[in-house]
């Protein structure tokens, strides 16, 4: 394996040994500008036969058992078991409970959210931008899981940070409407815009589904130009990817 390729981030959780878990970067081959570095997404008009390129890196990277279950994210809530072997399945969340089928999402802002339970029986990921954080994509993955959720681990991967997400009213009041303790993840910029810390509202929304352990939200992909893509920043730019399987 020829690991120097592109830098990968390991979730620091304390999730048993059998669960493996990433987040890629940037940094890496193939890919050229506007997506220069380590594009792993399809959609996003780079030249497919790069993006290809780099997910076979990304699989001889990280020895991964099985090809990942990509799927189309549209800012959901739907989730879907990659045991079925969907093809391309519209989905924004994923999970798994056999050993070797590995769960991914792609990201460059909106927040990936990794969950296993303490014992290893189950892994999952979640897209959750504010959108899909709204709409309760982090519940619906939760509740697939059928584990309780005080037995779930969380670690909450890169994302825009507090100090880069600025959003209009709409945001604050969705959210907000559903929790108002809310309120506290949202500072004033300017008449009608505040800062939004996407990393709280996550932890939020699963401290009150009962998850305790919850790590990370340490990244911001804006601010952190030549680690990670960003959506807001580049506007036409690559995608992170972000994997979980049981071994």
């Amino acid at each position: 394996m020829n690991i120097n390729r592109c830098e990968l981030i390991t979730p620091q959780w304390p999730a048993p040994p059998q669960v493996k878990a990433y987040t890629t970067t940037r940094q890496g081959t193939y890919s050229s500008p506007p997506y220069h570095g380590f594009n792993l997404a399809d959609h996003v008009g780079d030249n497919p036969q790069t993006v290809n390129a780099n997910r076979a890196l990304l699989r001889e990277t990280l020895n991964l058992p099985t090809e990942p279950h990509w799927l189309r994210q549209i800012h959901g809530i739907t989730t879907i078991a990659v045991e079925t072997n969907l093809v391309n399945c519209q989905a924004d969340a994923a999970y798994a409970t056999t050993p070797g089928q590995v769960c991914v999402i792609l990201t460059a802002d909106c927040l990936p959210v990794f969950f296993c339970d303490r014992a290893g029986t189950c892994v999952a990921l979640a897209h959750a931008g504010w959108r899909g954080c709204a709409a309760g994509v982090l519940e619906a993955t939760i509740q697939y899981l059928k584990v309780s959720p005080s037995n779930l681990l969380v670690w909450l991967g890169p994302a825009i940070g507090p100090q880069a997400f600025e959003v209009g009213e709409e945001v604050r009041t969705a959210f907000i409407d559903y929790l108002p303790a809310a309120a506290t993840a949202f500072i004033p910029t300017r008449p009608g815009h505040w800062l939004a810390n996407l990393y709280l509202l996550a932890r939020q929304r699963l401290e009150q589904q009962g998850v305790t352990a919850i790590y990370g939200g340490d990244f911001c992909t804006y601010q952190q130009v030549e680690l990670f893509y960003s959506h807001r920043r580049d506007k036409i730019t690559g995608r992170m990817a972000n994997l979980i399987w049981l071994e």
